[in-house]
């Protein structure tokens, strides 16, 4: 039995919860994989994996020693980066996800900076808006935007973004420029929902120095970032993004800052990374290199 490569495979079926699912990930044979995890027990002799027809999860027994295999496997992994050019020269996968719209118009028309600085390292790049498990879904570093909840990651704050008010020129013609809260009240917002929640946010404000939330109706509420934006330029109400989502809108009139002298508060951006990942030279050069681009941003 290749101990090692059974590590590999008993984690990956833990945080995939399927044989079959961690077969295709690590590209093995599905009988190989089950071969391996029978092998593995008995050596240990122990069960490790609770297995019904529908759903696969450890043992208490196997919980532990999956703690202790993710530690292992991530100090093996940056042992070998480390003879193979360590932090200078990191190499490998580095599996990332970025929010769609940061992805789109901020960090992919940077990447060639980071690619050409780290040759040797291969991207993987998811861009959505949806909630990921990292460590379920072997994802290295995420980029959040807004407040982080989950006290399981380390984080690191890579900057504070700008966010304006805005809406579509129309929309202000036919229903005029609100110039304070009260008048604003008689508009409607483009929502903007948690997919993880489905709770609405409300807009917010900078009033002499502290924050007020405004709720508006709206005839339309999305959890994209994309369809948020697209709402607004339709004309269906008013919205709050970072200023980098509709700076081209801006410029060209497309869509109007309401409220200037009332701005909402910054939005923060942070990078989270499993604990076991924080040594990594793969995730230390990426987190970076994201905060040197955002400090001119």
């Amino acid at each position: 039995m290749d101990r090692l490569l059974a590590m590999r495979v008993f984690t990956r079926i833990v945080e995939l919860q399927a044989f079959g699912k961690a077969a295709d990930s690590l590209a093995l044979p599905r009988a190989s994989v089950t071969q391996l995890i029978k092998q593995l027990e008995a050596h240990l002799g122990a069960a490790l994996l609770h297995r019904t027809t529908r759903h696969v999860s450890p043992t208490l027994d196997g919980q532990a020693y999956y703690q202790r295999c993710v530690v292992l496997l991530a100090e093996l992994d940056e042992l070998e980066g480390a003879f193979a050019g360590g932090g200078n020269n990191p190499h490998g996968k580095l599996r990332i996800d970025l929010p769609a719209s940061l992805a789109q118009r901020v960090i992919v028309p940077a990447l060639a900076d980071f690619v050409q600085r780290y040759p040797q390292l291969e991207l993987m790049l998811g861009a959505n808006d949806r909630p990921v498990d990292l460590i379920r879904e072997g994802i290295d570093c995420v980029l959040r935007a807004g407040e982080v909840y989950d006290t399981r990651l380390a984080a690191r704050p890579i900057a504070n973004l700008r966010q304006i008010t805005c809406a579509n020129a129309d929309y202000l013609q036919r229903n005029g420029m609100p110039s304070s809260l009260a008048e604003l009240q008689q508009h409607h917002a483009v929502n903007f929902f948690s997919a993880l929640t489905e709770r609405c946010f409300a807009l917010e404000f900078m009033v002499d120095g502290a924050l007020v939330q405004v709720s508006l109706p709206a005839r339309i509420s999305t959890s994209s970032a994309e369809a948020y934006v697209a709402a607004c330029e339709a004309g269906l109400g008013i919205i709050q993004v970072p200023y980098y989502h509709v700076r081209k809108q801006v410029e060209q009139g497309l869509l109007h800052e309401v409220l200037a002298a009332l701005p909402p508060p910054d939005l923060p951006l942070t990078a989270l990374y499993p604990p076991h990942r924080q040594l990594s030279p793969r995730v230390r050069v990426f987190i970076d290199w994201l905060s040197e681009l955002f400090s001119v941003v």
